[in-house]
């Protein structure tokens, strides 16, 4: 199994951890350098880990267990208005980001309101193509408990919520944070940043379960390997100007090129002596008609053959 883990530190001699993940088959999700800064998301076989912590050791850097690596958030607002956008959603982004996830902000069409509230088939298919979904809601436990659960009910991906009030429990999601409603300005006192601390790490532990549930019916090929090679096979991929073009999920890659110009391609890369549109779905993304690859686990391939 890997695990992902976030490096700090400087770019000298950094390349002795690109020569360990050569070696043991682990991968580099995301390279950022900033002057002679180097933050590294990176993807290592578990049981390599001391290893990696001994180089890491010797260059004076620092490596945390950052399990958000790979997994793509939505953060889901019952309106792009200034009424629920920007400061609570913004906040969870962004701390959902420093813990490494990749995040997109939602606004829905008509979910607010007692009467009007809903979600249409488009905006839940949407919110589906992520790995994890993370609803903004507002301050009142009577409207949160009587009118929003069925704009996150029965959808096929794991669910956080966050609110106003404090409640023990709520009924279709994976967890609930109190104490995030609507609020005026930016989150900065320590308390507000410890509630965006525990929706990331909330958001955590779902990843890895989800990862846990996977290796019981494990994909036909690892999602680091498909990004590997269609950045290799397909350059513009990697060349394209959007953030994250080869985007890693839990399941799969999205791929930030039209689908119409470039779906045969991506379908005839060769992925471990595989073709991966034998192996995957390659369809057309809500976002854009960008290319979202989701990689089939091996019961299924066995089905679609």
């Amino acid at each position: 199994m890997l695990k992902f883990l976030l490096f700090e530190g400087g770019l000298y001699k950094h390349e002795l951890i690109i020569e360990f993940l050569e070696d043991v088959g682990g991968f580099i999700v995301q390279k950022t350098v900033a002057g002679l800064d180097l933050i590294m998301n990176l993807a290592v076989p578990e049981e390599e880990l001391g290893r990696l912590e001994r180089i890491v050791a010797e260059l004076k850097g620092k490596i945390t267990i950052a399990p958000l690596i790979g997994v793509e958030v939505a953060v889901v607002a019952p309106t792009l208005s200034r009424h629920h956008l920007p400061h609570p959603a913004c906040d969870i982004a962004e701390n959902l980001r420093r813990h490494g996830a990749k995040t997109n902000i939602l606004g829905l069409a008509r979910g607010v309101g007692q009467k009007i509230v809903h979600s249409s088939p488009k905006e839940r298919e949407l919110i589906e193509e992520h790995d994890i979904a993370v609803f903004t809601l507002g301050n009142f436990e009577r409207c949160i408990k009587g009118f929003k659960i069925p704009l996150f009910k029965d959808l096929k991906i794991p669910v956080i919520v966050t609110g106003g009030p404090y409640l023990d429990s709520l009924p279709e999601c994976q967890g609930y944070v109190g104490g995030i409603g609507r609020y005026p300005e930016r989150a900065r006192t320590g308390e507000m940043i410890d509630k965006l601390k525990s929706v990331s790490e909330l958001a955590g532990k779902v990843a890895e379960e989800r990862r846990r549930e996977l290796d019981l019916d494990p994909l036909v090929v690892e999602p680091t390997v498909v990004k590997e090679e269609v950045e290799r096979q397909v350059p513009e991929a990697k060349e394209a100007l959007s953030p994250n073009p080869v985007t890693l999920k839990i399941d799969g890659v999205r791929i930030k090129l039209p689908y119409p110009e470039y779906k045969d391609r991506i379908s005839d890369v060769e992925v471990q002596g595989k073709r991966l549109g034998d192996v995957a779905l390659i369809k057309r993304s809500l976002m854009r008609d960008y290319v979202l690859v989701k990689i089939y686990p091996q019961s299924m391939l066995q089905k679609v053959k």
